[in-house]
């Protein structure tokens, strides 16, 4: 056993009064060791680094530091890129030991369902204080039963696009279908100016555009019963075959691997016209307006304008990055965690973060529609409504684990990643069905 020194004791336990509450200096040294003592609450939590960065600076410098003051509770933030979240949370899981607090991406949360905390009653008593949750978010978050995440944002996929470059090939209204868009882009590209687009793995922009594009078209995964397999369609095939053309003829070629980043830089440094996007591109250039000017010299937030992705033959859809906050059945600060979340979604907590997004990031309930600052920028206007007019991943079927695994996999983007590169529209239509049904049969 280590020798003890009464010197050495008082210095580690901080004076006498603590050893009377252990029962005393005998019993201290029969156990060879200090005596222990509660110590504060901690709850790690997990997030993508925003694209919106003066958002986690208020959590880092004021809302984080606020909590902590009023709960009591350490919070220890950490970000990391947006692609690095679901590994990051697998092997949190397959662990037994991680971030108690992390991100989930879409219906993510379906994938780990039996590893996550039930947050019903956080969701439910949000949604009576906020005019309901959207549906869009408690498909993504619940299973009809219970929340496997705490609806947080919805980040609303548009596409942003030069105004100026559109007016000189004599476009004043950004086109409102596929074959008008593919028309407009090939002037565009002729000019050097193309579409910027994504059909890499990347968590936001390539699914962001190729579900509604396909949704749109009229093809889908599986019929309503989540089962049968149905992407091997005309409809489908017929978008493949549109897809291969329309990006030779408008988009930059070399974006097909591009990630979530590649053409914030790309539009930023004036290299395309438009593309899928949040509003972050927008918002930077806001920020910064001597460092983001048009090739004539003036303030580029001046020329930029957002508009919804194209209609097809089946329609117009959209769909938008839903976040949620899963909390983690193997943190042992299950409920400082429950407190913290909370806490952050009171009214006046939330909206200080809200109102640092700008209208990038829109809220998981109805009133927050009715915000004052949806009407200081009608170039944010678009992002309004796009937690109500999000569609889920799996349609025609549920957003469940088998669409999440069918999702974090790519099938659906890769299907036309293949086209693109040279695979024949049937070929890569019957390579998507041969990989759905592996997961869903």
């Amino acid at each position: 056993m280590a020798r003890i020194t009464r010197r050495k004791l008082l210095q580690t336990t901080g004076g006498g009064a603590a050893i009377a509450k252990t029962g005393g200096l005998a019993a201290i040294l029969a156990s060879g060791q200090a005596p222990a003592y509660g110590q504060t609450m901690q709850v790690h939590w997990l997030k993508w680094n925003d694209f919106v960065p003066a958002s986690d600076a208020l959590l880092r410098k004021e809302l984080l530091p606020q909590a902590e003051k009023e709960l009591g509770i350490k919070i220890n933030l950490e970000t990391v890129n947006g692609n690095d979240l679901q590994p990051r949370a697998t092997a949190a899981i397959q662990s037994g030991a991680g971030p108690d607090l992390i991100m989930a991406f879409n219906n993510q949360t379906h994938l780990y369902a039996d590893s996550v905390v039930d947050v019903s009653d956080l969701a439910e008593d949000l949604s009576s204080k906020e005019g309901g949750l959207y549906k869009y978010a408690r498909a993504i978050c619940s299973d009809g039963k219970r929340f496997m995440g705490m609806p947080w944002a919805v980040i609303g996929g548009m596409i942003a696009y030069r105004k100026s470059w559109f007016d000189e090939i004599g476009v004043t209204k950004f086109p409102d279908t596929w074959e008008a868009y593919r028309d407009v882009g090939k002037k565009l590209k002729a000019k050097g100016h193309p579409i910027g687009q994504t059909l890499g793995h990347t968590f936001g922009d390539a699914p962001g555009f190729t579900y509604p594009y396909l949704w749109s078209w009229g093809g889908k995964e599986v019929e309503a019963d989540g089962k049968t397999v149905v992407i091997n369609s005309k409809e489908t095939v017929e978008s493949v075959k549109f897809m291969a053309g329309f990006w030779k003829d408008a988009h930059d070629e070399g974006g097909l691997a591009w990630d979530d980043t590649n053409n914030n830089r790309a539009f930023l440094s004036q290299t395309i016209a438009a593309t899928l996007n949040g509003a972050s591109i927008y918002i930077e250039t806001l920020r910064k307006p001597d460092q983001y000017k048009t090739d004539k010299g003036t303030p580029m937030n001046k020329d930029i304008l957002h508009a919804p992705l194209p209609k097809g033959p089946a329609g117009q859809f959209g769909f938008h990055l839903l976040q949620s906050q899963m909390l983690m059945k193997y943190s042992k600060n299950q409920d400082a965690a429950k407190k913290f979340l909370k806490w952050i979604h009171t009214t006046a907590n939330y909206e200080k973060w809200f109102i640092s997004q700008k209208g990038f990031a829109t809220p998981c309930t109805a009133n927050w529609e009715k915000h004052k600052l949806w009407d200081e920028d009608p170039v944010m206007t678009p992002y309004k409504v796009a937690a109500r007019l999000g569609q889920a991943p799996g349609y025609a079927g549920p957003p469940n684990a088998k669409a999440a695994e069918v999702f974090s996999k790519y099938i659906v983007t890769d299907m036309y990643a293949k086209a693109v590169q040279g695979m024949p529209a049937e070929e890569a239509v019957k390579w998507a069905e041969g990989e759905l049904k592996k997961v869903y049969v």
